[in-house]
């Protein structure tokens, strides 16, 4: 069985090999490389199509669905953390009895890879920017991871092997974390306490306000692993104005749209690279995709 039409409606980074294995698994294919601005361009590039594969930045909205009533399965070629809370109506694709799957684990090296380096680089200075007035290492400096998922855990076991003081904050407690000497603390506790808070959430979590940078202060180091923003605007630009020791750093995944905002603040330091992006997070995430699609087609 195949799909009759697949429409990969934006850059979806499936790889070259994955892209040719795609026309084993429809009638017709059709791969955009950039993003839709408008939804009836979104519209337009699905048409009649029951197989949609998608980014995390496209927005599949209920007026999308309406408007392509044909779409049986949706790919998303991303993670799908909470369906509440993801670029593609989940719920109401679920309800209308669409297929929807994402993927996970495949970009998460990257990630760690670009924690450890941008940190390492602003302790000890080597781009040109120093946190404090003198080198210092990772070794027991008291860092705190807030979302204890699979790339949080990543981080903290990286810095934990680097000898830092690893602490951290989740919804659910993680004894499997807390058996190796992670600690659990209260999320108001465990940011008055550390100096460095690195965020590792689902999409849309808005967790960080006035409060809890107030409670942050001066002389600390946000860094954000997460898609977009994980904090109210008008508070981190805040806290970066009155905190002017304080750092924030992000790859372009965290930054989401908030460049024009944060662009002239001397002390967020900008990646504007996707950390998760290599060669191998892309070969994982292309042999996922088509493996989530192969079992669909096989089970209908």
């Amino acid at each position: 069985m195949k799909f009759k039409k697949i429409v990969g409606v934006d850059e979806t980074l499936l790889n070259a090999c994955a892209l040719e294995q795609l026309r084993s698994l429809g009638e017709e294919v059709f791969m955009y490389h950039d993003f839709p601005l408008q939804e009836k361009e979104i519209i337009d590039r699905i048409g009649n199509a029951d197989c949609l594969l998608v980014s995390f930045r496209t927005l599949i909205t209920r007026a999308v669905l309406d408007a392509c009533p044909n779409i049986r399965y949706i790919g998303m070629c991303c993670t799908l953390y909470d369906p509440s809370s993801c670029n593609v109506d989940v719920i109401e694709a679920y309800r209308r009895g669409i297929t929807v799957l994402g993927v996970k684990d495949y970009g998460d090296e990257g990630v760690v890879e670009y924690v450890i380096c941008e940190l390492v680089r602003l302790l000890h200075g080597f781009g040109g920017v120093r946190w404090l007035k003198e080198s210092t290492e990772l070794t027991q400096r008291k860092i705190g991871i807030v979302g204890l998922g699979k790339t949080g855990r990543m981080i903290a076991d990286a810095l934990s092997f680097l000898g830092a003081d690893v602490s951290y904050y989740s919804r659910t407690r993680k004894p499997e974390a807390e058996k190796v000497g992670i600690v659990y603390r209260p999320l108001e506790e465990l940011l008055a306490d550390v100096e460095i808070v690195c965020t590792c959430l689902p999409r849309n979590n808005y967790i960080l306000g006035e409060k809890e940078f107030e409670l942050m202060g001066n002389g600390k180091i946000l860094v954000n692993t997460s898609v977009g923003q994980t904090f109210q605007t008008e508070a981190i630009c805040n806290w970066l104005r009155n905190c002017p020791d304080s750092f924030y750093l992000c790859d372009a995944t965290g930054m989401g749209g908030l460049q024009d905002r944060l662009n002239g603040f001397p002390n967020v330091l900008y990646t504007p690279y996707i950390s998760g992006k290599s060669i191998q997070s892309i070969e994982r995430l292309s042999q996922k995709v088509l493996a989530n699609m192969k079992d669909y087609l096989s089970s209908h």
